[in-house]
């Protein structure tokens, strides 16, 4: 059965009346007028009229019908007849306006009349698609939603892991000994850092080239850089013009690690003549050490696994007393810096280079301390102190004079990556050990921890230096 649905609309006594077929979207438009006469158009392209008196006039019109095949199903088959002659929107307007027209004249000329005129206008019209339930993958999206999901969660436990130091220093433990006792063992340290398990020296021409970058990291050899520090520091200490321009006799390394600063100052710094002694926590970095010193035939270095806040050297024992990088260990810095000065011969130097966060005030913040106490936990450090700190806790012993300090920072700042590039360009060493995939990983982040730390001046890299008094 046909379905139509039919609209009639009024303007200025025009009747307008429009009807739809719902199986067939052809609209049919008939205007009606109080006249006499009824006029018929069909819009196939001409037009007939039948009343009390009939006359004929051709109309240029386009009929173009666009049939829809209903199955019920939610689709449609759509089916376009073209039209004789293509009307736009404006072709329609101007022929309506014609239309109203002729009917208005008329109706003036037989006011009783009635003209009926009826227009078949066909419109193209496809049917908007309609989305269904059916058509939506809600499986799929809930699965896909899961898995985004479970990888947020993971890389936030990862990100947590990470986050949590994972070698917090425990009092009494011996923990620095045992950390150092298992990166021998592994020797990857070793391997990239070389003898020296400190930072690198770098000078204003070394960094003008790039030293230490990603693209520059060959500009200095790494290895290079820590022997420079070595010959550096002791530069810096003035050690042979405090003993009247002689080298120093007798020295002592405080934390010597694996003895690179040792062996360096013995057999280059002060010659076969002098002795210097090294000291560790360490039991397997005093054998290390001790077995490259044999082996690099430097006779006048050796190794001992004391404790330097406990030390068993009579008072007065060294012409000069050397700790690089041993006080951030230090679990009483107060402690540490006594038992060196009490060492240490009237008239011999003292000198320290130590990681030192920087000095308060101004007081730090809740932000700085977070990131202090990871730097501490994850590689078994008690706490740091300031430079001035230091110097405050050498004039505290009331024994020492021309106590001076600097801050070392540009020169070092720039091993802390490329020691990373130096792994970038020769990971060989970690990818054969699957073992030490995580702490490889770990000890990364706390490298660039450590470098961020110190560019922006919550770290410090301190030079501490003195002479012990005359008795």
């Amino acid at each position: 059965m046909t379905r139509e649905k039919a609209t009639t609309l009024e303007h200025e006594g025009v009747t307008m009346s429009f009807t739809a077929d719902a199986r067939r979207t052809t609209m049919r438009m008939a205007m009606t007028t109080t006249t006499t006469t009824t006029t018929t158009m069909s819009g196939v392209g001409c037009a007939s009229s039948r009343a009390t008196r009939t006359r004929t006039r051709r109309h240029a019109r386009a009929h173009a019908s666009s049939t829809v095949n209903d199955h019920g199903d939610g689709d449609a088959n759509l089916s376009v007849t073209p039209a004789t002659e293509t009307l736009t929107v404006d072709d329609l307007r101007r022929q309506s306006r014609a239309v109203v027209g002729d009917i208005s004249a008329q109706s003036a000329k037989a006011p009783r009349a009635v003209v009926r005129r009826t227009a078949v206008i066909g419109v193209d019209a496809a049917p908007p698609a309609v989305l269904t339930r059916r058509d939506i993958d809600y499986g799929g999206r809930l699965g896909a939603a899961v898995a985004g999901l479970g990888l947020a969660y993971a890389g936030l436990k990862v990100k947590e892991i990470l986050d949590t130091p994972s070698r917090t220093y425990i009092p009494g433990e011996n923990t620095v000994g045992a950390e150092y006792d298992a990166w021998t063992e592994e020797e990857i340290l070793e391997y990239y850092w070389g003898e020296h398990i400190h930072l690198g020296y770098y000078s204003d021409a070394d960094l003008a080239k790039g030293a230490g970058t990603l693209l520059g990291h060959k500009v200095k050899d790494f290895i290079e850089a820590k022997e420079d520090f070595v010959d550096e520091m002791y530069k810096w200490s003035g050690v042979e013009s405090n003993n009247g321009g002689a080298k120093p006799m007798n020295i002592l390394d405080v934390g010597c690690g694996i003895g690179g600063a040792t062996r360096r100052l013995a057999s280059k710094c002060v010659g076969g003549d002098s002795r210097v002694t090294g000291i560790t926590l360490s039991q397997k970095q005093a054998d290390r050490a001790t077995a490259l010193a044999k082996a690099q035939g430097i006779p006048n270095a050796e190794f001992r696994v004391m404790d330097a806040l406990n030390m068993t050297f009579p008072d007065n024992s060294f012409d000069m007393v050397w700790a690089c990088e041993s006080g951030e260990h230090m679990p009483d810095k107060k402690k540490y810096v006594e038992e060196m000065v009490r060492v240490l011969k009237p008239g011999g130097t003292l000198v320290i280079a130590t990681w030192c966060q920087r000095h308060a005030p101004p007081e730090l913040t809740a932000e700085e301390k977070g990131k202090l106490q990871f730097l501490y936990d994850e590689w078994a450090h008690p706490y740091f102190i300031s430079i001035k700190d230091y110097c405050a806790l050498a004039e505290g012993t009331g024994a020492m004079t021309k106590i001076d300090m600097d801050d070392w920072t540009k020169q070092t700042i720039v091993s802390w990556r490329h020691s990373i590039w130096a792994g970038v360009y020769d990971p060989l060493p970690v990818f054969t050990r699957p073992k030490i995939y995580y702490k490889t990983l770990r000890d990364i982040i706390c490298l660039e921890r450590m470098q961020r730390a110190f560019a922006v001046g919550l770290m410090q890299y301190g030079m501490i230096k003195g002479v012990k008094k005359a008795e």
